[in-house]
């Protein structure tokens, strides 16, 4: 087991380099140009998309576009924000935040090309069902040649949406807030992990199978509650000592340039470290949102992009951001040998005394349970382009029987592996996204002359 967590690491941290920041933040970078700041300019609009105001019941999809939002942050927001936030403060001191945000930033670009490609690259699957996703993108919008290239990221999106890291984080959550301290486990039991890994797998078991409809109805109605809960104690944790909230900003800048507080001056793996993170926070890039939204019932794909490239802004920059600075805020961070979940549980005990850390432990399994509701709908996609829709439901059976994987081994190889699959992920998503460009400049033209007919 060792041996394969270091080759694991070691594969981890050679494909997170410069090819895949060029990549990311470049190509991010030249949508945001490219579509002369459409994301931002029209951020009003996509609200309003978001409320309902253009929904046609007669469209076709499966989910209406609040669903598919709630689907693809269900997977973002949650673990990936509350333990990637503190994973990366671990790892790269708190400078890792500005990347994270500059990430997020370009990333808000890259979801509105990337979804609304979704929509206008939709295939048919072996079963004749409408699909969307970076694989009928390549097959759609750049020809059959290209298939190879949606294989690729097939068999590389069945592993990265593998649920490992949100068991990894529930079970070290449940185990070292409610379990440990209360003398019902120890730190070496391996049995309580057992028993948190087989019933996640039986809860998700059960919605998972149920397809990308119950998921999106089960994750509209839990995941508003627990960011509003989450939001909430961020925000008291915050303003209760918001005199410390300035020297926290001067902090994350200073530090994006020195990485002096953990890294000692490497800024360098400092920005690959945000990157990192950002792209497990928000995914942009990744390729797994557009599966989501390439389900949204709607036949304007600009519409749907608009809608998408609210998420980066929400998980990564409002969220991420209030998640660092209650860590900032409570300095465990420089006391505490521990990282992930249970860094981030430390500073809300820290900061709300008493009741701080099962507050937390309650937005983790819900955030948890969603993201692996949703992600379990992104690997049977990937199954069913491969191995045809008919047998794509074998894969749930694989996906669930991980989750006890992911609760019993340890954290950096469970990152690890994700990382990889994400990276390997982006390749094929961003490359099709950049080529394609063009496509969703002509369709924006016109679908914002539609708009202003409209008013």
């Amino acid at each position: 087991m060792k041996v394969i967590e270091q080759a694991l690491v070691g594969f981890s941290n050679f494909i997170w380099g410069t090819p895949i920041l060029i990549l990311l933040l470049g190509g991010g970078s030249f949508f945001l140009v490219y579509s002369r700041f459409i994301p931002f300019r029209f951020f009003g609009h996509a609200i309003n998309v978001l409320r309902g105001k253009y929904d046609d019941k007669n469209d076709p999809g499966q989910i209406n576009h609040f669903q598919a939002l709630s689907s693809a942050l269900a997977a973002t927001i949650g673990v990936g924000n509350i333990a990637g936030v503190a994973l990366a403060i671990t790892m790269g001191g708190p400078g890792t935040l500005f990347w994270m945000w500059l990430s997020a930033l370009v990333g808000i670009a890259t979801k509105f090309f990337t979804c609304s490609l979704a929509i206008m690259f939709r295939g048919k699957d072996s079963s004749g069902e409408l699909q969307g996703g970076p694989m009928y993108v390549i097959i759609e919008g750049l020809g059959k040649r290209w298939k190879p290239m949606a294989y690729f990221f097939c068999f590389a999106g069945m592993f990265g949406v593998l649920p490992i890291f949100q068991a990894n984080q529930l079970t070290q959550v449940v185990k070292d807030i409610v379990l440990i301290p209360n003398g019902w486990a120890s730190a070496e039991s391996v049995s309580s992990n057992w028993v948190i890994g087989i019933s996640l797998m039986v809860l998700v078991g059960f919605v998972s199978l149920g397809g990308i409809k119950r998921i999106g109805d089960v994750a509209s109605k839990m995941v508003p509650a627990m960011v509003v809960l989450y939001v909430t104690s961020v925000l008291y944790i915050i303003f209760s000592n918001i005199e410390q909230v300035p020297g926290c900003f001067a902090l994350i800048f200073n530090d994006a340039f020195t990485a002096k507080s953990v890294l000692g001056g490497a800024v360098g793996a400092i920005i690959i470290a945000g990157a990192r993170r950002a792209a497990f926070s928000n995914e942009a890039g990744v390729g797994t949102a557009p599966m989501a939204h390439g389900a949204a019932k709607t036949n304007e794909p600009i519409r749907e992009g608009l809608v998408a490239m609210l998420g980066p802004a929400i998980d990564t920059i409002i969220v991420c951001t209030m998640t660092g600075l209650a860590i900032l805020i409570s300095g465990v961070w420089q006391t505490t040998e521990t990282d992930g979940v249970t860094l981030t549980a430390k500073a809300f005990e820290a900061t709300i005394p008493g009741i701080g850390s099962f507050i937390l432990v309650l937005c983790v399994v819900v955030f948890a349970i969603t993201s692996m509701f949703s992600f379990s709908y992104y690997g049977t996609k990937c199954a069913g382009f491969v191995f045809g829709a008919k047998n794509q439901q074998y894969y749930n059976y694989f996906y669930v029987l991980t989750i006890i994987v992911g609760a019993l081994v340890s954290l950096g190889t469970v990152i690890s592996l994700i990382d990889s699959a994400f990276a390997l992920m982006s390749f094929p998503t961003m490359i099709s996204a950049l080529i394609l460009a063009p496509k969703v400049m002509e369709a924006a033209k016109t679908y914002f002359i539609k708009v202003d007919q409209i008013k």
